[in-house]
């Protein structure tokens, strides 16, 4: 850690650091009265030794959680025909329902993130049929048909085809109990309508993309300028403020790997990574896509280190900072202090200087 560097600990830190050490300078006046000084003295705060975060301010954008950089999937259709049936932009398909229908044949939606590059049937075996027997074990289809599908079974076996043929009845194919190539379409996930690209009474080709898709789930959107790579990580929380100004908690879920610049204008060659952090409760998001958030990151910061109460910060004369420390006699001494990294949501400050951990230092009554 860089003692002198303030750049680490972050504009938000530092501008609410040095608001509060301002406060604490004008509320000294020419000095408070001996009953002033005992309420003053009478709170403290022990030095401390541990994990300080930093705080990395942001600019979000609601949308829908899609692919690492932003952008959508991608539903290949594999029947060819007619679109007779088509979803609508914002409708929810979820896993096993009908996705939309070739000569009024339905194609279902399945879930998985392998794509569907083959028919499946009995005595067929690997990662595709791993995740159809996933499907019709959380759909229930097993159960209604009576067998039981192993948790993580990459085998399609007698049972599989029989809860498939549960699923084709239910959803208006011919019940087959083996699935064909044009059967279905595999998205990660449940997906919302992004855009939809086949045309009701035109051709459908196998090999085409039918519509682009997202998950139904409210994510932030964050064009991270490229500069501050690497200063935050996945799994780093963060704090929301909604629209309506409300807080949301939130982490990073996905950090793009390749930098876009922008391509016109004032944003020509200001290169970005795509960001996107998921929200504790994302239906406090629900209808509000596009709207603009600020998003405070807590990165990791340092480790094992020895900090104060930012409150417990009094200027010296002549310039930088001290505590006042509590001695054993009871009478209190200013100790000068280097200042490192200001963990603003925790208000505690790293600091160096003859100070040990288990030490009290005051903290002035604002």
């Amino acid at each position: 850690m860089d003692w002198v560097s303030w750049k680490a600990a972050g504009a938000a830190g530092l501008a609410a650091l040095v608001a509060l050490i301002v406060v604490v300078l004008v509320s000294g006046g020419d000095g408070p009265s001996d009953s002033q000084g005992e309420a003053t003295r009478a709170s403290t705060a022990k030095v401390e030794r541990g994990d300080l975060a930093a705080m990395v301010s942001l600019n979000g954008t609601l949308a829908f959680r899609a692919r690492p950089d932003g952008s959508p999937y991608s539903a290949v259709n594999q029947a060819s025909g007619i679109y007779t049936e088509l979803p609508a932009v914002g409708q929810k398909v979820d896993c096993g329902d009908v996705f939309y229908r070739v000569d009024d044949a339905p194609v279902l939606l399945l879930c998985g993130p392998t794509p569907a590059y083959r028919s499946l049937s009995e005595g067929d075996a690997g990662d595709d049929v791993r995740q159809l027997n996933q499907n019709l074990r959380k759909l229930g289809y097993d159960s209604a048909a009576g067998v039981r599908i192993g948790r993580d079974s990459d085998v399609f076996g007698s049972e599989t085809a029989a809860a498939l043929g549960k699923l084709q009845a239910a959803r208006g194919l011919e019940r087959t109990g083996a699935l064909a190539l044009d059967e279905a379409v595999f998205q990660p996930e449940s997906v919302r309508i992004s855009k939809v690209i086949g045309i009701p009474g035109g051709s459908a080709r196998a090999g085409s993309d039918v519509a682009l898709t997202t998950s139904n789930t409210p994510v932030v959107h964050v064009d991270l300028d490229a500069s501050q790579a690497g200063t935050i990580r996945e799994g780093d929380k963060a704090k929301v403020t909604l629209p309506d100004g409300a807080p949301s908690a939130g982490r990073v879920i996905s950090i793009g790997n390749v930098a876009e610049t922008g391509g016109k204008g004032p944003d020509a060659g200001y290169a970005t990574i795509p960001v996107q952090v998921e929200l504790g409760d994302p239906s406090r998001a629900r209808g509000l896509e596009g709207a603009p958030v600020q998003v405070e990151v807590s990165t990791k910061g340092v480790k094992n280190a020895l900090n104060v109460p930012a409150a417990a910060l009094v200027g010296k004369d002549g310039g930088g900072f001290a505590v006042e420390l509590v001695e054993g006699n009871g009478e209190t001494a200013l100790v000068p202090v280097r200042l490192g990294l200001f963990d603003s949501a925790g208000g505690r400050v790293q600091v160096e200087g003859d100070l040990s951990e288990g030490d009290e230092v005051v903290v002035p009554a604002l």
